[in-house]
């Protein structure tokens, strides 16, 4: 019986110890808070940036598609789509200006696609600043601009 008493004893005095030393003081859940804080801080504007990038690279690829098209447009009908024409060109067969003779059936392009910010991507037949221009006026629709206003086209591919 004796024995039988020491255990409920330690088992008693063992609770009551896990009992006193559970949960988190005040300071350490401070300390806690202010860590994450001071991370929130660091990581929120990085990740906050990503996706202004990520519709720069969209956008690049938008235009390497496009460009990829006018190429096949021009390898089977001598020339690329009139300005007046535009992209719609490669979706289907213009009935203005220099109709194409070899216009693939089925077009180029599935569709016409818009830039990320939701606009239609500029088409120009002769280029400014190459043989034709494509381009997104980027996320303030304007030309010119810094940052991720720039304007965003086939003469700025890597």
């Amino acid at each position: 019986m004796k024995h039988r008493r020491r255990r409920t004893y330690y088992s008693k005095a063992r609770a009551c110890r896990r009992h006193r030393y559970a949960g988190f003081t005040l300071i350490e859940i401070l300390v806690v808070v202010v860590i994450l804080g001071i991370l929130a801080a660091l990581v929120v504007p990085r990740i906050m940036e990503r996706p202004d990038e990520a519709r720069v690279v969209a956008t690049k690829s938008d235009i390497r598609g496009i460009m990829s098209a006018l190429k096949l447009y021009r390898l089977d009908n001598g020339v690329y789509p009139s300005t007046e024409q535009g992209l719609l060109a490669l979706v289907q067969k213009p009935d203005t200006g220099i109709i194409p003779r070899n216009w693939k059936e089925g077009g180029y392009l599935d569709r016409v696609p818009k830039d990320p910010w939701g606009t239609e991507y500029q088409y120009l037949n002769p280029g400014v600043r190459g043989e034709i221009d494509i381009f997104s006026l980027g996320a303030d629709g304007a030309p010119g601009g810094e940052g991720i206003n720039a304007d965003i086209g086939s003469w700025a591919l890597e």
